[in-house]
């Protein structure tokens, strides 16, 4: 053969004489599209099973299988099987051949339930023969209320829960003007000042049961005990809504009605004269007069009378006064030795107890609450209140505060009253004409007795002789 006719061979043909290796097994390529990754090819209606795309034969030649031969798929050969092998030399887009469908996972059994280990039967156990620490105690519930029933007691319905509270109108300063200028359409509320007034009001007005009766005292004249006993008489009546009499018992002519009234023509004589024919508040104001809202009640003003003003007596006019009035102040001598002295202490409630910062004035009160407490008076010094009263102006030669602290030690509270010319002047007390550091100073000293008011009352044992 010419080299012509080599030149015309196909490529990968040897020439004539060389060895011809043996054919490989031609494999159709099937142009279906293939199944999806991990998908299973879906077989073709019609066509036998090795004709299916992605089946090749056991032996690559594409045939199928003899009758009686067992396919390869079935017999599982222990190494990877000749179709899951690339060709040597063949294309990379030929890939190793479809290798069956994927076996399905093996579902794993859940593990069978534990079985709870069996607990003995154990018989319960008395309450009566628990241990202690195992003992219950029964707890008492409290009894549920049924249907319809409320739980508690309603709220009260009255104005003060229902209204809601209006903002208090300031009555003083520039507050004041500020209200009324613009009708009470801007409020700047109450000073400081005026509310600390207020509460001493509401102090002043704590309520009495009954009757209550406070005796003013002291054993040294001249240091304001009557002026004392009128102006907190005063403020008593003026800023209270009961009945206030101010009871002149001093044996020897006291000055108590005229310094209020200047009205002594009817005296406590005339009313011990008429007990027989009291039966209402009408006929014992017949025997007292009126200084603003405080009644008075004079003492004997007869310079030919022989007999003082006895201990008998004033239990007497006091049991009747206590019928109609709330509140009795009783303006007491200077001595405390006198027959009306002891049924003044013996039914007093509580006492005010004068004195003066000076040296005599100061000792003189602080006598009186050891004279007081020798008698058996204790709880009623304990309850009484110390008065500090200047007749006369400071000279700075005085330790107020030391005096202060003292009454304070034995007293339940210890008030001041400043100098002021009107009181001095021994004339009539109008409260109006008063200046304001004394006006307050009494008003202060209302309180501290309305306080008591509202303590138990007084248990304190028999008086000595």
């Amino acid at each position: 053969m010419s080299d012509d006719q080599d030149h015309q061979r196909p490529d990968g043909q040897e020439r004539a004489g060389a060895p011809v290796p043996p054919a490989e097994p031609t494999r159709e390529v099937s142009l279906r599209p293939g199944p999806a990754p991990g998908r299973p090819a879906e077989p073709q209606a019609g066509e036998p099973a090795w004709q299916q795309p992605g089946w090749s034969a056991p032996n690559g030649s594409g045939e199928p299988p003899a009758a009686g031969e067992q396919p390869a798929w079935q017999t599982g050969p222990a190494g990877p099987a000749p179709w899951e092998q690339s060709a040597p030399g063949a294309p990379a887009w030929e890939g190793p051949a479809w290798t069956g469908p994927a076996a399905a996972p093996q579902q794993v059994a859940p593990p069978a339930p534990q079985q709870a280990p069996q607990q003995q039967f154990v018989p319960p156990v008395p309450p009566q023969h628990a241990p202690p620490h195992l003992q219950q105690v029964p707890v008492q519930q409290p009894p549920f209320p049924g249907p319809g029933v409320p739980a508690g007691p309603p709220p009260e319905l009255t104005s003060a829960t229902l209204l809601r509270p209006a903002p208090e109108a300031p009555q003083r300063g520039w507050r004041r003007f500020v209200h009324r200028m613009t009708g009470g359409s801007v409020n700047p509320g109450l000073s400081p000042a005026e509310i600390a007034h207020r509460e001493l009001l509401a102090r002043v007005r704590t309520p009495v049961r009954g009757s209550n009766r406070i005796a003013v005292v002291s054993l040294k004249g001249g240091i304001g005990k009557t002026t004392t006993t009128c102006c907190l008489g005063l403020t008593l009546a003026t800023h209270r809504g009961d009945r206030v009499v101010a009871v002149d018992a001093n044996p020897d002519a006291g000055t108590l009605a005229e310094r209020l009234t200047n009205v002594t023509d009817v005296t406590v004589r005339d009313l011990l004269a008429n007990l027989d024919r009291i039966s209402s508040f009408t006929d014992v104001s017949a025997y007292t007069s009126l200084a603003g809202r405080l009644q008075v009640l004079a003492s004997d003003q007869d310079p030919a009378a022989s007999e003082a003003f006895s201990e008998d007596e004033y239990r007497r006019v006091a049991e009747v006064l206590a019928r109609y009035f709330n509140i009795i102040l009783t303006d007491s001598g200077t001595g405390l030795l006198h027959s009306a002295m002891s049924g003044t202490l013996a039914l007093a409630d509580s006492l005010v107890v004068v004195g003066a910062p000076s040296v005599d004035g100061a000792s003189r009160a602080s006598k009186t609450l050891d004279w007081l407490v020798a008698h058996g008076h204790e709880e009623l010094v304990a309850r009484s209140v110390a008065v500090i009263s200047s007749v006369r102006p400071r000279t700075g030669d005085v330790d107020v505060d030391l005096l202060r602290r003292h009454f304070a030690a034995r007293c339940r509270a210890v008030v001041e009253i400043p100098y002021d010319e009107h009181l001095v002047s021994g004339g009539l007390v109008d409260l109006e004409r008063v200046g304001a550091p004394a006006r307050q100073a009494y008003l202060e000293l209302a309180a501290a007795v309305a306080d008591g008011f509202a303590l138990p009352p007084l248990t304190r044992a028999a008086a000595a002789g």
